[in-house]
Order: C-alpha cells, then structure tokens, then sequence
C-alpha cells in the first residue's frame, strides 16, 4: 500500500486524491443574490449535512487564488441561499451553471433554469429540482490560508423544505424518483445503482 505526506504534494495532487477517494459526493445546486437583484447559481460537491435537530447542512467553496467565489461572497452579503439536490433530470443544465461568468451574469439564465419564489427568503429557487432547502446562514468560517487559497465553510439552517409530492410518502422520500446523481472525479458522475440493506446492530 502506497504511503503519503499531502504535505510534500501539490495542491492539484491532493485534490486528485480526494475527489478520487471521497466518492460518491452529493452535489448541491445553490442559488444566491446580489445586491443589484441578479440571481446566481453553482454547483458544489464538497457539500453534507451538518445536523437534523436544528436541520442544517454545509458547503466548503473553495477560493480561487486566495478569493473568495460569487456564491461565497453572496451568502455572506445576504445571510441567505437556496440548495437544491442535482438528480438525473437537471444534472444537465446544472452543469451549464459551472462556467465561470462575471457577477453581474446570471448562470441560472444561461442554462435556461426557470425561477421559483422562496416562502421564507428573498433568494428564489429554480423549479427543476425535485428537492429545495431554503437555508439561512448559520456560521462561515474561513479555513486554509497562509501558501493555500483556502475555502469559505458555510453552514446553513434550513427554514424550508420543499418536494416534489411524487416522491414524498409518510414523511419518507423515494431515493429512485429522486434519482439523484453524484460526482466522482474528472468528468465522472454516478446514479443511484443497487441499493441494498444491512440492518444496524442493537
């Protein structure tokens, strides 16, 4: 088995570890807004749940030479952002929404999402996804630095959900009607394949 010091690796071949390794990565899409009322969207894999009591997730965004990324700044600006889960459906367009545009463009009008006003937020959510969270900030914390660009750690409470009623029953969600999808590395991502049961020791 190889041995390692991430220490004596570049930041690229540390990355290609982990996106290699830490698989499969939920992915979720979050839209924000700026000041001048554009609404901006992202994709972003290094994304989990934090707790359910209060319900709450996390985002790590990860700088671009040492700045911070528009969906960082926005959350921070705003105090709020929607997350909605990436499923077989709009893993597509979602994947539109990645390309680097300016601040003032909007990646949801790129890739043709159609928006959807939140209950408990003014940052709107798109009506493509099966799942959204409106989620308020919880905590930001900014990590790395120093010879590292670092990353804005984002931690959301949720003050909303909203499912699709076809995938809902008894307080449950159907994992094949979701049909989530995850990414893997490079270009790769994965659909929910096999799903089998293993039950939890007493």
């Amino acid at each position: 088995m190889l041995s390692i010091d991430p220490a004596s690796l570049s930041e690229r071949d540390n990355y290609k570890f982990l996106i290699g390794s830490i698989i499969p990565r939920p992915i979720a899409f979050v839209t924000t807004i700026s000041k001048d009322g554009i609404v901006n969207g992202a994709p972003f894999s290094y994304f989990n749940i934090v707790s359910s009591n209060p319900p709450m997730v996390s985002l790590s965004i990860q700088r671009s030479g040492g700045n911070q990324k528009d969906t960082a700044r926005k959350i921070l600006e705003s105090g709020e952002f929607v997350v909605h889960i990436v499923d077989e459906h709009n893993v597509e367009k979602i994947n539109q929404t990645a390309a680097s545009l300016p601040p003032d463009q909007s990646e949801v009008e790129l890739a043709k999402l159609t928006l959807i006003d939140s209950v408990k937020l003014s940052v709107p959510g798109v009506k493509e996804a099966k799942i959204r969270m409106e989620c308020v900030l919880e905590q930001a914390l900014e990590l790395g630095g120093g010879n590292s660009p670092g990353c804005d750690f984002i931690i959301g409470k949720i003050v909303q959900f909203h499912i699709e009623e076809g995938i809902y029953e008894n307080g449950r969600i159907d994992p094949v009607g979701l049909a989530a999808v995850s990414r893997l590395a490079g270009n790769n991502y994965a659909k929910i394949g096999e799903i089998f049961e293993i039950e939890r020791p007493k």
